[in-house]
Formats: structure tokens, sequence, C-alpha cells
């Protein structure tokens, strides 16, 4: 029998015992050993709640038992998890977590003094909630070099985006309805400001690495910008806008960013809706695949908990390798690396405004009899670029998708021509 403790019985706490407590033969037999739920760790009580009969509220207890072989962690935050974690590592306690703010800032360092101590750090469901891609990452594709990781990691905005899509509700009021379900904070601003699905995206372009990509090295750009109109124009172009979190490599560096994309209709993360996630990986071998599923929530995480326990059960006493060293990544400036974008700009003239639904113009009827001079100077400093319609009712802009080009340059572009600028978006 194998004694083991989950730190914090909230969402996801909860959660990992139940599952230990309801399906207990089936979690034993793919362990390969009988797993004993000894202690639960949290401050609160919970009267006439199961938990009561294994509930401490005191780390020491835990450590100190000589019986206990396996900790999993679902409190959140740095503190106390990293040291929680730091104590049991170095007492040969295998430690998996769902925690990806641990992991992104001390990932690197857990997993070396787990192998200095024939222990294991596993942290799963630090990304995508129950999606499995970091094991794979590291167990079953590793004949591939990834040169890009790309996905929805955050379903909080990927509902409010759907929602916005799909039926024309504003963003503050899909915000409004977001926090209403629970799938929003009160202070929303982790998930809507990119900060959620940036810590994701840096451990995975960490474990792609092997190296140290931070968080705070990111470029993160949120959704409160995107408005409706900027689905219009998704939709000329056969498209949706999503919160992507995407790690590229080119000429030996990372660049890595969270921002809206417009992701074509066929490109199989359009077609991820609602509060799911998807990542997609691509690797020099099998080109494209991607992993889909629910990204948080109780059981999904959860299940991706326990997971880890059982890996760690089987691997008692040995450490499983995982690549990822303290060393920093060497980071490209995202500002210099190319994108299309779409650029939505004033038109005090307001010429050919509101002609019909949206279309794509081509770069050859950009003069300055038809558009106004400085929107055609905006089009040549761009090198060409395609002019779409404004959607019906629409007046006072104009849009251009550009030819691939840095935002440095796209910058420049705005400067140079003097033209003010609505709003911007990439395209994936």
């Amino acid at each position: 029998m194998v004694n083991v403790a989950v730190l914090g019985y909230g969402t996801v706490g909860s959660g990992v015992a139940e599952i230990l407590w309801k399906k207990q033969s089936h979690v034993n037999r793919r362990a390969g050993e009988e797993i004993n739920l000894k202690y639960v760790l949290d401050l609160r009580e919970f009267p006439g709640d199961p938990v009561e009969k294994v509930l401490v509220h005191d780390f020491d207890t835990i450590v100190n038992d000589p019986e206990i072989r396996v900790i999993a962690e679902a409190m959140g935050g740095l503190e106390p998890a990293y040291t929680f974690a730091k104590r049991a590592l170095e007492k040969g306690i295998s430690f998996c977590t769902s925690n990806k703010v641990l992991v992104e800032a001390k990932g690197a360092e857990l997993i070396e003094i787990a192998k200095e101590h024939d222990a294991n750090f596993f942290f799963e469901a630090s990304v995508g909630g129950g999606i499995p891609v970091i094991r794979p990452m590291i167990e079953c594709l590793t004949a591939d070099h990834f040169d890009e990781i790309s996905g929805i990691l955050n379903g909080t905005t990927n509902f409010m985006l759907t929602k916005m899509d799909q039926e024309g509700v504003a963003y503050d009021e899909v915000l409004a309805e977001a926090q209403e379900l629970g799938y929003a904070e009160r202070n929303p601003e982790a998930d809507v400001e990119g900060h959620d699905a940036g810590r994701k995206i840096a451990i995975l372009a960490s474990l792609n690495s092997e190296k140290q990509v931070s968080f705070e090295s990111l470029s993160m750009e949120g959704i409160t910008k995107i408005t409706n109109i900027d689905f219009e124009y998704a939709r000329s172009l056969e498209s949706s806008i999503k919160l992507l979190g995407s790690a590229r490599k080119k000429d030996g560096k990372i660049y890595a960013l969270v921002a809206p994309f417009m992701v074509p209709s066929s490109d199989p993360l359009y077609a991820v809706n609602g509060v799911y996630n998807a990542i997609k990986l691509h690797g020099d071998m099998l080109e494209n695949v991607m992993f889909y599923g629910q990204g948080a929530g109780k059981e999904a995480t959860a299940s991706a908990v326990v997971s880890d326990i059982q890996d760690c059960v089987r691997r008692l006493g040995r450490h499983r390798e995982i690549l990822w060293s303290r060393e920093p990544a060497e980071l490209g400036d995202i500002m210099e690396y190319p994108f299309r974008f779409l650029v939505r700009v004033k038109d005090e003239g307001e010429e050919e405004q509101g002609s019909g639904g949206p279309t794509v113009g081509s770069a050859a009827t950009l003069k300055a009899g038809v558009v106004g001079g400085k929107l055609a100077q905006f089009a040549a400093a761009l090198g060409g670029a395609g002019r779409l319609v404004a959607p019906r009712g629409v007046t006072g802009e104009a849009a251009f998708l550009t030819k691939p080009m840095s935002e440095k340059e796209l910058n420049a572009a705005i400067e140079s021509t003097g033209v003010s600028v609505i709003g911007r978006i990439r395209l994936a």
C-alpha cells in the first residue's frame, strides 16, 4: 500500500480525493499498487464531509510521516506551494501539482531537486487541465523537434470570444455572464489580459527548448479591445478570433506571445469553442498534432492530477528524466517576427464605406482618387495591402490586410503616414 496526501480541498483538491475514494479499484489497478489517501491538508473545517477523517491543518504532519510517498498539491499560488514542494522532494517524497504559477516559476529547480533525491516532480494538470500534452511531449514524441506550439489555453476567454462570435454579445455583457457562470473571477485580469495563457505557453516553451522561458519575458495582449466589428471582418475572411498562446522557433531563437489571432476555418483551432482548450504542435517528423479537451474544471483537472499520482507510484524510487534546465532560453524580439495583420484605421473622408458585405480589395485599386491620399499612402507604406470594405452600417473606417511583416515595420508605416489606428489583429 502506498500512502499519499493532497494539499488543498478546494475545487481540484476535492476532485482528486473523490476520484481516489470512488474509483479506488480502477485507480489501484492502473497504478499497480493500492493507493491510500492518508491526509488532506486545508486550513478550513468541513463538517459532515468524508474528508474529516483524514483532514489535517499542519504540513509538518504530512512531510514528517515516513509512510507518505506521494503528495499532490492543488492550492495554487507560489507560496506556500513552493516551500512545501521543496521540503517534500528533499525527503524523497514525489510531488505532483496542477499549479501553473509554481511550475512556470520553479519547475526546473524542483525537477533538479527531485532527481537528486530519486523522486519525481510531475505537473501534467498545470497546462490544459485534463488534456494530456506534457507527458506526450516528454515521453511519446521525443523523435520530433517542434518548431511551433500554439493553442487555446484559457477556457474563460474562449467562452467569451465564442459568445461574441456566434451570438453577437458585447464584451462587457459576455464578461458578466462568464463571471455569473463561474468561468471568470470577480477580478478577471489573469484571464482576459492573457496572463493565465502566458504561464501555460511559457511552461510548454520551456519543455520544448529544455531551458527556461520566463512568463515575465513574454509579450501578452488580452481580449479587452476586441469588438463585434472585429468579428464582422473575421467572418469576411472565413475566420474567427481566438486568444492563442504561441511559441515559435526561428534561427535558433524562440518567439513567444499571447495575443488574439484571426484563425482561418482551415485550421483545426477554428472549431474549438466554448470553454474547451486545444494545443497544436508542429514537428519536423509528424508535422501537425493537436490535443483537445476540457482545459479546466474539477473533474478534468483532478483526473490529470490522479494520473500523475499513479505515475509517481509506479516509479517509486526511480526518477523520470525531464529535460528542463534553469538556463535562460534565447528569446527573439516578437516585434521583429513577421505576421500578417488586419489593421483598422480611421477614414475621416468615409470614401467607399458601407457599400455592402465585406470583401477583400486589390492593392492595385488603392489610388488616391478612390480611397483618399492618406489611406493610399498607408497601403503603399505597407508594401501594397489588400483593403476590406467595412461591414454594412459601419462608417468612418477602413481595414487593410498586410503582407507578412514585423510589428516594428507596421508601426513605422503608421507613424510615417499619420493614420489613426482603431485596432490590429494578427492572422494565424
